[in-house]
């Protein structure tokens, strides 16, 4: 595990959650895995915008705290595909909060939009 950003980190599980998924671009790794197991390229597609330096920085951090899988495949040239640990399987209801607060309150999002029920299982 990482050293936390912030001294208190350790006493407000809110600030320590945050300091584990927050940011741009983590909380959108974790929905992209959500759904399936990704190769680093293919998740740098789905995130436009999301340089390759900053992907590579995220999932390793995501690692380092335990909610992402990296797992090398032994071929040439080599495979990498990223996937939840059982930890990041625990931020699916978190995700589908968020993705409900999202559509409550945030105009121009898709109001239809559901995590399927075996994506979240």
């Amino acid at each position: 595990m990482r050293k936390p950003r912030h001294s208190r980190a350790i006493l407000c599980p809110v600030e320590a959650a945050l300091d584990r998924i927050g940011g741009k671009w983590k909380g959108l790794i974790v929905f992209r895995l959500i759904e399936r197991t990704w190769r680093f390229n293919e998740l740098q597609r789905s995130l436009p915008g999301c340089t390759q330096r900053m992907l590579t920085n995220q999932l390793r951090e995501l690692e380092a705290d335990g909610i992402v899988h990296r797992e090398v495949f032994p071929e040439v040239p080599p495979r990498v595909e990223y996937s939840l640990t059982p930890a990041g399987r625990d931020l699916i209801p978190t995700v589908g909060a968020l993705c409900a607060w999202g559509q409550k309150h945030v105009p121009g999002v898709d109001r239809d939009f559901r995590l399927d029920d075996d994506r979240a299982a």
